[in-house]
């Protein structure tokens, strides 16, 4: 049974994924679907959580001092959804779980830096997600100059009505 559990996943699971560890700075670039547009939205803070590393439905815990609120996102580490993870900064902590840290704020709540390899920790190569992260960079490329062009021939007929 567990053969066959692995078999499926594999399918789903990403060949590559950053090395991400609880205290960790990232930064998460997540596809963001609103109406019939796609973005990409970017969310950086701390690694409070991690779980799970081997298995499909690994996830990690970020959260961020958003406007004086804190903001805590989950994301599955092998979503079709999440593009790219990138670590910023590696702390040290002696725990997997940081629940301490939502009580804390200010200097109370900083985490002391450890030195790392970041090219090393960040090169880790998902060939589909590139490719659509250039898709949908062409595809706005390509929507801009149709409203650039919009707006000219407007333009156009504006002058030529006065």
């Amino acid at each position: 049974m567990y053969q066959l559990i692995q078999k499926v996943e594999s399918k789903y699971r990403k060949q590559n994924v950053v090395d991400v560890r609880t205290g960790d700075t990232v930064r998460v670039y997540q596809k963001v679907k609103e109406g019939s547009k796609e973005r990409i939205q970017m969310f950086e803070g701390v690694v409070i959580r991690t779980d799970r590393k081997a298995s499909l439905t690994s996830s990690i815990t970020v959260r961020r001092i958003a406007s004086g609120v804190g903001v805590e996102k989950t994301y599955l580490l092998h979503s079709p959804l999440v593009l790219k993870v990138e670590v910023t900064k590696r702390s040290k902590v002696r725990r997997k779980f940081l629940s301490f840290l939502r009580e804390r704020s200010g200097k109370s709540a900083r985490l002391v830096a450890v030195d790392f390899d970041k090219k090393a920790v960040n090169t880790v190569a998902d060939k589909h997600a590139e490719a659509e992260l250039e898709h949908m960079k062409e595809e706005a490329a390509e929507q801009h100059e149709a409203q650039v062009s919009e707006a000219e021939a407007a333009e156009k007929n504006a002058e030529t009505e006065a």
